[in-house]
């Protein structure tokens, strides 16, 4: 029988552990997977911090490719159909709907599903579904797609969750409409991702709001057209550069994606009249703000609220990846997965990073 060396949290704020454990063939509607990478989202960050309660110890990790090496009896295609093979590349994040609850049958939103989360935050020594182990196995049902072999794994793990994540957020929102002024909060991979969602819907102005500068840097090169350091400015500065470059208005949409309660308040003071609010980077950020209801309904101002995403968001940029990336990769010769840290090497205690900037 096979092991899997795996990263495995036990307690917060506690050294990550390196765990050998078994791993069985496949049963008939599974895919064990050879991990090849990793990604790295601060979402790990926030579960050594201990922001999100845990059950138990459990494997980190949550964006992967991985190259099949043992598949069930029953498993002929991957979830949208595709024909696979052993020796196929694959894409997938830990996420298994149950296909069986209201939020799944009645509201048509897998992200809502109560047990979509449960094959992340299962016991660390069951045969792992996520990333941060030598072989992941993907249970029955588990939404994977197969990486079509003209498309470089780097394109498709640069974004990792963000991608997948703020496609369903930009659907939420309804859009950027054309010319419209854009504020992102926060410029990791999920105010990236909305950086260049924004600029291809056709956005006007697009304003960033972040650190450090290799990161305004890629998000000027996505499509920024202003970027302000947060560690150079106040937020009383940061808001009259909002309204000077919008004509004392505010933004026509704030997208947060900084992961910090505080950038929600500032951000209110974003949004222009009629503006709309999409929240997408405090899912696993605890807290609570002040908030005065008035000013949001006599500014007219919508709040939208994202979390996770569906199968379609993971299944669509695995098959634009590649020439989206290249038309960017034009513009500039830094890679665009180049802020982001990926895991691509043996699993050690010194190659888990226990650590991530927003």
């Amino acid at each position: 029988m096979r092991t899997a060396k795996r990263a495995v949290l036990v307690q917060p704020r506690t050294p990550v552990e390196i765990w050998d454990e078994a791993i069985p063939s496949p049963g008939p509607g599974d895919v064990l997977v050879a991990v090849e990478l990793a990604g790295v989202c601060g979402t790990d960050h926030h579960f050594w911090l201990g922001e999100l309660p845990l059950p138990g110890p459990i494997v980190l990790g949550h964006e992967g490719i991985g190259r099949i090496v043992e598949r069930g009896a029953a498993v002929s295609t991957d979830s949208a159909g595709e024909p696979i093979e052993e020796g196929d590349l694959v894409y997938w994040l830990p996420l298994h709907p149950c296909h069986r609850c209201h939020a799944c049958t009645i509201l048509e939103d897998t992200s809502m599903c109560h047990n979509t989360l449960s094959v992340l935050f299962q016991d660390a020594r069951l045969p792992p579904t996520g990333t941060y182990s030598e072989y992941a196995q993907l249970k029955a049902g588990q939404v994977f797609f197969r990486i079509p072999p003209d498309t470089p794994t780097a394109a498709v793990i640069s974004f990792g969750c963000a991608m997948p994540t703020m496609l369903q957020a930009m659907e939420r929102l309804g859009g950027v409409g054309y010319g419209q002024s854009v504020v992102v909060q926060g410029c990791g991979p999920v105010g990236l991702a909305a950086v260049l969602l924004a600029r291809i819907g056709g956005a006007g102005e697009i304003t960033v709001i972040g650190a450090p500068s290799e990161r305004l840097a890629m998000a000027s090169r996505l499509g920024a057209t202003q970027t302000i350091d947060l560690d150079a400015t106040d937020e009383d500065s940061r808001v009259q550069a909002i309204k000077a470059s919008t004509g004392g208005r505010g933004a026509d949409v704030v997208i947060e994606a900084a992961g910090k309660i505080p950038a929600f308040s500032e951000g209110l003071r974003l949004v222009g009249p009629a503006g709309r609010y999409l929240i997408v980077g405090l899912w696993s950020a605890p807290g609570t703000v002040a908030l005065e209801p008035r000013a949001v309904n006599n500014a007219n101002a919508r709040i939208i609220g994202s979390a996770l995403s569906r199968p379609r968001h993971l299944h669509k940029p695995s098959r634009w990846r590649r020439r989206t990336i290249s038309v960017f990769h034009s513009r500039t010769s830094c890679p665009i997965g180049s802020p982001w840290m990926k895991l691509r090497k043996p699993l050690t205690p010194s190659a888990v990073p226990t650590s991530s900037r927003q």
